[in-house]
């Protein structure tokens, strides 16, 4: 079967007030050296590959005390114009919220909605547009509050999945799944609860599978176009499943920004306009 690419628009935040300064997940270690200059070339580099494939990229500007803003997934979930923000965890990352709603309110053709519950953005909410009509799929168990998947589903009118995610090393549904186009995923069962497990194998019995390996290698923290699966260099395993499954791996390097915990998927937002 032939993979079809669609172009898309993304939101992406330079790292160059980048550093791991507190530990908020497994990844952290505030005493590991962070090399800001190399983060910005791979950052740099991770853009223009995607600005390489056909893609728009739109900037949002980095902030001096925010170093997580490169993750700029974790700010918001839109669709079809309308965006429900992100309202992080930890007290660390909460001004990043502000930052987003500012970006999408100076644009009159978004409609921000601002959230009552815990989320943390497309780090938890991942869009099928092939699905039911559009369907999200959105985890929690870490960062996100259940009681978001039903705000969410009231905000975008989209119906929601809930997923259960128990492996901290996981925190994110971006780092335990990824979309690959409008109707297929991939993802790694050991990061789910056994009802999550099974509801995916379910809903989804043509999931291309990742083992721990991939997973830990960031590998299904990836972006794709439906055709063009960007991801991690580290992740060769799942480059080769991809591949196999018909889609077409570009890895890149994303080695300093995996200290915070992130890569490809973290550091790119998809505007759905």
């Amino acid at each position: 079967m032939e993979r079809k690419p669609r172009k898309r628009t993304y939101l992406m935040c330079p790292p160059e007030h980048f550093a791991v300064e507190y530990a908020i997940n497994p990844w952290m270690d505030p005493d590991a050296p962070v090399d800001v200059e190399l983060a910005v070339k791979q950052w740099t580099r991770l853009r223009e590959t995607l600005l390489g494939l056909g893609h728009t990229v739109q900037v949002l500007p980095p902030e001096p005390g925010l170093p997580d803003m490169v993750y700029a997934a974790n700010g918001a979930v839109g669709v079809d114009g309308v965006v429900y923000g992100a309202r992080f965890r930890y007290p660390q990352r909460s001004a990043e919220a502000g930052r987003h709603r500012a970006f999408y309110e100076s644009d009159g053709g978004w409609r921000f909605v601002a959230p009552t519950a815990t989320n943390e953005g497309e780090g938890d909410f991942a869009y099928l547009p092939g699905v039911l009509g559009g369907l999200l799929l959105a985890g929690y168990g870490f960062r996100t509050e259940p009681a978001a998947h039903l705000e969410v589903q009231e905000v975008l009118e989209r119906p929601v999945l809930s997923l259960e995610l128990v492996d901290p090393r996981f925190y994110h549904l971006d780092v335990a799944l990824a979309v690959l186009d409008d109707r297929t995923i991939a993802y790694h069962p050991d990061a789910f609860a056994p009802a999550s497990q099974r509801i995916l194998r379910t809903a989804f019995p043509d999931a291309v599978i990742a083992d721990e390996a991939d997973a830990l290698a960031f590998g299904l923290n990836l972006i794709s176009d439906g055709r063009n699966a960007v991801l991690s260099s580290e992740a060769t395993g799942m480059a080769a499943k991809l591949y196999a499954a018909g889609y077409e791996p570009v890895l890149v390097e994303l080695g300093e920004l995996k200290k915070g915990g992130g890569s490809v998927r973290c550091c790119i937002a998809e505007l759905r306009s």
